[in-house]
């Protein structure tokens, strides 16, 4: 393989207790019923526009669903200096693939401005050739949008590209692009449900993407 997509929450990054907790507070913020860790880790891979409205029955103004998003990304912000960690061997690997020429993308449901700040915070940004983040596609995950930006922004042919992530929507992502699919077992879904969307390659240890 040529071209490595990752996704970036429960695939590169551990990033779960930030999410879980930005939630939280932002729900609780609002006065709405909060939301449990495994309802909040379900949606993860999901972009908050989707998943919020998904995780209560409440019907937003415009201007409310706007405020719920600020003060959701004013909290994880808050957060995530102290919980957002990579993944043990995460950066070895990168380092690796980097050394063979092997071309990386991140391709995220998270804003690209924040994408970007907890990469370069992790120290891995200069790994990779280009983000993609929510606000550069107009259908989010599971829908093939980000993976097509990123194959025709960078000329890159399907058949050298993975993508390779955490959760059921990357996998379903992949496949609906046409790509081939990785599907990772230390993030937000259990290998179970990643099975069940028959990806091309599941792995269990960080050190065994060096295999692909």
């Amino acid at each position: 393989m040529k071209n490595y997509i990752f996704d970036f929450d429960g695939t590169l990054a551990n990033s779960g207790k930030t999410a879980i907790l930005a939630t939280q507070a932002a729900f609780k913020d609002f006065d709405l019923p909060l939301p449990t860790a495994t309802d909040i880790e379900y949606y993860m891979g999901v972009p908050i526009e989707v998943s919020f409205k998904k995780m209560t029955d409440k019907k937003f103004t415009s201007a409310q669903f706007a405020e719920l998003i600020s003060l959701f990304r004013m909290h994880y912000k808050a957060l995530e200096s102290e919980n957002l960690v990579l993944f043990p061997e995460m950066e070895h690997v990168l380092e690796k693939m980097s050394v063979v020429n092997k071309k990386m993308f991140v391709l995220s449901s998270k804003h690209s401005v924040a994408l970007n700040r907890n990469l370069e915070q992790l120290n891995v940004l200069q790994y990779f050739q280009a983000v993609c983040g929510s606000d550069q596609v107009k259908k989010y995950k599971p829908a093939p949008d980000g993976i097509l930006h990123i194959l025709k922004a960078n000329n890159l042919k399907k058949n050298e590209t993975i993508m390779i992530g955490d959760a059921i929507y990357d996998l379903q992502m992949g496949r609906t692009a046409g790509v081939f699919t990785c599907g990772v077992t230390w993030g937000a879904h259990a290998s179970s449900l990643l099975e069940k969307e028959k990806p091309d390659y599941l792995v269990n240890k960080v050190v065994d993407l060096l295999k692909i």
